[in-house]
């Protein structure tokens, strides 16, 4: 019998299929949001609000910040609440990146119990810092997991 993967592995695979989506030409970030019983109830990745397109709003990251991506990115844990079917009460949020405080301020609103994610390049910014103050204040499971590797081609 052949080995299936994980649902973590799953679950983080469809985040980073995700990401894919986003446009950022800088961090691609993806979200997916996994009910008790393992139901897939919310997805999403950074990019701009409907109607704000792509080529009318800047992917800088320097300069004024209304020439900046900063104001208008909608990052991929919040189109996922947004995005989400359900109640988020008790779900589990999958991430490729530990979430800024905003976004941790909208899984704590949401829910949401539990955050696995695979990257922390902020660590130690007072983003971070305040978003895992807020996390630990707020009794919500992190778990750091080991970036998932598939191949498609391997895939038969």
């Amino acid at each position: 019998m052949e080995k299936a993967i994980t649902w973590e592995q799953y679950f983080m695979g469809v985040v980073y299929l995700s990401s894919l989506r986003s446009k950022d030409p800088n961090t691609k970030v993806g979200a997916c949001i996994v009910s008790k019983n393992k139901r897939i109830v919310g997805v999403g990745y950074n990019g701009f609000p409907y109607g704000c397109e792509d080529d009318e709003f800047p992917w800088q990251k320097q300069g004024n910040m209304v020439d900046t991506k900063y104001p208008y990115v909608v990052h991929a844990e919040l189109n996922a609440i947004l995005n989400s079917i359900k109640d988020l009460e008790g779900c589990t949020i999958y991430v490729s990146l530990f979430p800024c405080h905003e976004c941790v301020k909208a899984i704590i609103q949401s829910g949401i119990k539990e955050i696995v994610y695979c990257d922390d390049k902020y660590d130690g910014t007072e983003s971070n810092i305040a978003a895992k103050k807020m996390l630990k204040a707020a009794k919500i499971k992190v778990r750091k997991i080991p970036p998932v590797k598939i191949s498609f081609e391997e895939i038969k």
